[in-house]
């Protein structure tokens, strides 16, 4: 019945090991998911990030959500992580989320990532910002 419509869905990620960020989101996923199987036909996504520690939102106690605060939007192509990454991307998510250690083998999960294309920073309310991928 939404064949073809945009959805959003949410998803564990990482950008590397805590003292090691990359800027490249990582997500350990399963063909079982939905959304997996339209990234896999269709390979666009993007992926809005709040700011949740920001000088504005801290400062006033400010929820993360609201237009106050700042929010990248990354933009680009979901790929399969090649073998020669996939070591990193393992250290990478299970770093910051161990609990997918536990998850079930049964799902058959792998890692995806995202090549960038396009960055937005929206800072205040529809103010849009685009800043170069190499940044």
């Amino acid at each position: 019945q939404i064949q073809g419509m945009p959805y959003g869905n949410c998803l564990l990620l990482s950008d590397g090991p805590v003292n090691n960020s990359t800027g490249i989101p990582f997500f350990y996923v399963t063909p079982k998911d939905n959304t997996v199987t339209d990234l896999l036909k269709n390979p666009m996504a993007s992926l809005t990030l709040p700011e949740a520690d920001g000088n504005v939102c801290r400062k006033n106690v400010i929820d993360p959500e609201d237009p106050r605060c700042a929010r990248l939007t990354l933009m680009g192509q979901m790929v399969t992580v090649p073998p020669e990454e996939v070591e990193f991307a393992k250290q990478a998510m299970f770093s910051r989320h161990p609990v997918v250690r536990k998850w079930p083998r049964s799902y058959e999960w792998f890692f995806m990532k995202m090549n960038i294309e396009h960055i937005w920073l929206q800072s205040w309310y529809g103010e849009v910002s685009a800043i170069a991928v190499e940044e």
